[in-house]
């Protein structure tokens, strides 16, 4: 783990100045006083910036902190966040992980021994697919049950102390700030600060108490072929707390830029602060298992409901940015009758070239002559866009050459004067399947910037006009006949 990258990532994690960092949270104290009953908003733009609110904030709950993820991956980024919470928890702060299944990326034995702290709870969403499921419990899991497995939870919040939270696109992987030397996506994330930061707690405790989620501990207590046993000592739990503990305390791992853009922190945030949008902002979310239907892989959900009427309010312009574009029948009609009321619609979306999901692709392709001929402008993000230079903050972005960047932002802004920031995709698995979240902030101040960021990656040096440029002529012959080939198959609904 010891290479330059995870010795640049790992101060992200570390301990600040008390004094400022104590500071800046009496400042945010006074802030939500000036402010009662009111939500601030500001937009996290940058892989850098996302992941130093997040750091700061875990190394600075005073009470408690939920976490809640689609994807925790056991890179350099994960680890460290891991380790993060752990102190947090060892100074008493109560912590309650809640992580989607399918994609979630750790050692068992390491997993268990975090559930084991107590002051650290873990729960493990929808678990059919990965913790604490063998093989031939996976493949029953996929016969028997074949909705069930493809209902993920989607949701990412990260909520401290009831009165300031982060939700947006980011996973808790490199590859979302900024940190991977191969492949990085162009994302955005919203801090809250005050009223909806509760209703996203509330939101989190839904999840919390379903019987979808299950405690760590369970899914390691079984007995036969059907579940996973595994037990740590307490010998066992002490080592895995030293090694998190050793890496990130390790004075080799503090490279001096990462020290400086850690110690300016807590003045950075501060001034963050002082720069909200503050008014009325609406958490949308979906509740546990996203609808009612058990074996069909329709439904729509609460969030989808939420995005429609948005849409259906339109007047004079939506611009969207979704790293997948795969509109359902509904979701055709939806934005056909808003081009008809003379609604510009404006969509930047990954093209093949920067796309790391073939199938979602696929589904694109097989819309996009229909999409373009129906009115929509559509521009398919560069894997080498000019903006990526200006985007790419992190400490390690001098040091390697300059990776891949790809979108995975979910945003949709409205009439330049309402914004949504979430985690829901243009397809059918964000609107049947998939559990989401997101904030609708409707301040034309904050809209347009949002707006404007977006407008940016649409230009020429950054995407290729789906009508005029031809984008598929910059993938390999390889690359192209992949995707033809999962263009063929029937699984749309599952995109």
């Amino acid at each position: 783990m010891k290479t330059f990258l995870s010795l640049l990532c790992l101060l992200a994690f570390s301990s600040m100045p008390g004094a400022r960092a104590e500071e800046a949270m009496t400042l945010i104290d006074r802030q939500l006083a000036a402010h009662p009953g009111q939500t601030g908003v500001y937009v996290l733009d940058t892989g850098e910036e996302a992941l130093l609110a997040r750091a700061w904030l875990a190394d600075h709950a005073r009470q408690t902190i939920e976490v809640q993820y689609f994807i925790w991956s056991a890179d350099n980024i994960g680890i460290l966040a891991a380790e993060a919470l752990l102190r947090a928890a060892e100074r008493g702060v109560k912590v309650r992980i809640l992580v989607d299944d399918l994609m979630i990326d750790a050692p068992d034995k390491s997993l268990l021994a975090l559930a084991l702290h107590p002051n650290i709870d873990i729960r493990i969403y929808n678990p059919q697919s990965s913790v604490g499921v063998p093989v031939q419990k996976r493949v029953l899991n996929v016969a028997t049950d074949f909705r069930g497995i493809n209902q993920r939870m989607h949701d990412k919040t990260f909520i401290v102390d009831s009165k300031i939270a982060i939700t947006g696109g980011r996973n808790m992987a490199d590859e979302y700030f900024d940190y991977n030397h191969e492949y990085n996506f162009r994302d955005r994330d919203a801090l809250i600060l005050g009223q909806t930061a509760q209703a996203m707690r509330d939101s989190f405790e839904l999840f919390w108490d379903n019987e979808l989620s299950a405690p760590v501990e369970s899914l390691y207590d079984g007995i036969g072929l059907m579940q996973k046993n595994v037990k740590v000592g307490d010998d066992e739990v002490a080592a895995v707390y030293r090694e998190l503990h050793g890496y990130a305390d390790n004075p080799q791992n503090f490279a001096p830029e990462v020290r400086a853009a850690i110690e300016a922190v807590p003045t950075s945030f501060a001034a963050l602060t002082r720069q909200m949008v503050w008014g009325q902002v609406e958490f949308i979310s979906d509740t546990p298992g996203k609808n009612d239907n058990r074996f069909r892989l329709g439904g729509g959900g609460m969030t989808t409901a939420a995005l429609a009427k948005l849409v259906d309010s339109a007047q004079q312009s939506i611009t969207i940015q979704s790293p997948y574009l795969v509109l359902s029948d509904e979701a055709i009609e939806l934005f056909r009758n808003a081009i008809a009321r003379g609604v510009k619609i404006r969509i930047n979306t990954n093209s093949l070239a920067s796309s790391d999901n073939l199938q979602a692709s696929s589904g694109y392709r097989n819309q996009r002559a229909a999409l373009l001929k129906m009115g929509m402008n559509i521009y398919e993000y560069r894997p080498d866009p000019a903006v990526r230079k200006k985007l790419l903050k992190s400490a390690i972005s001098d040091k390697i050459a300059p990776p891949i960047f790809a979108l995975h932002a979910k945003t949709m802004v409205v009439d330049s004067c309402i914004a949504f920031i979430g985690t829901f995709n243009l397809d059918p698995r964000s609107e049947n399947l998939n559990t989401e979240v997101g904030v609708i902030v409707r301040d034309a101040t904050l809209a347009r910037a949002v707006e404007s960021a977006i407008e940016t990656d649409m230009q020429p040096e950054n995407s290729w006009n789906a009508a005029t440029d031809d984008p598929d002529r910059h993938v390999s012959f390889f690359k192209r006949s992949r995707v033809r080939f999962w263009q063929l198959l029937p699984i749309k609904p599952l995109l």
